[in-house]
């Protein structure tokens, strides 16, 4: 039974690396553990049933049941989601700075018109952040339309980042305060894998969560689907 669990354990791994969604992957373990079971009462050993590649073997199994494979490529959507958000960063800087002078109009207006703190904070802060959440999520609907369930993805990327964003900030924010708010580099470098680790778990949360159930879609299989712009 050792043996037929470790074949299954391999062949689950192959199954996942090869984009077989978690419900066809029951179904083909479920179907090899009968074929292992049964060639085991035989009295022959399970592992020559699959010879010594599992994974190839595993592969094969999938490809014969025809189940629609969709592959996350996280690769390619954190290095798209990277350039599109650096951009972004551009681009928020540059409307940060043209904001600056506003904001310390807003500071300076009379009295007797108070603008709460937390919408100058929303403003200062917010604009650029949003700016840099739509590059990246701009850069993956365009640049991964070859993708299946990359429109999905696109519009979780829309809604996790700013949540990473918010849990976040005050995270960083604690670590600045427990430095003194250091500006030496190692502490700006860590704050910034902070950041980045937060929008990169999003990025593939959001992209596990548009691949994770069987797609309905009828037609091609998602490897070669494209979807429309």
């Amino acid at each position: 039974m050792e043996t037929i669990d470790s074949v299954l354990s391999e062949a689950d791994r192959a199954w996942r690396a090869y984009g077989v969604s978690s419900a066809d992957r029951r179904v083909l373990a479920a179907d090899l553990r009968l074929d292992l079971a049964a060639a085991a009462a035989d009295g022959g050993d399970p592992m020559q049933l699959v010879g010594g590649d599992v994974a190839g073997f595993a592969r094969r199994l999938a490809d014969e049941a025809a189940v629609r494979r969709v592959r996350p490529e996280y690769h390619r959507l954190l290095l798209t989601a990277l350039a599109g958000a650096l951009l972004g960063s551009l681009l928020g800087a540059g409307i940060f700075t043209a904001l600056y002078p506003l904001l310390v109009h807003l500071i300076d207006i009379p009295r007797s018109i108070e603008i709460p703190v937390q919408v100058a904070v929303v403003v200062y802060y917010g604009v650029p952040a949003a700016v840099v959440v739509a590059g990246a999520v701009t850069a993956v609907r365009l640049r991964l339309r070859d993708l299946p369930q990359i429109r999905r993805t696109a519009l979780l990327m829309s809604l996790l980042l700013p949540a990473a964003g918010i849990v976040v900030t005050p995270i960083t924010m604690a670590y600045a305060w427990s430095t003194d708010y250091s500006t030496a580099p190692e502490v700006l470098v860590v704050e910034v894998v902070m950041v980045l680790a937060a929008l990169a778990g999003a990025t593939v949360l959001a992209r596990r969560l548009s691949v994770r159930e069987r797609r309905r879609a009828t037609g091609a299989t998602p490897d070669a689907a494209v979807e429309p712009a």
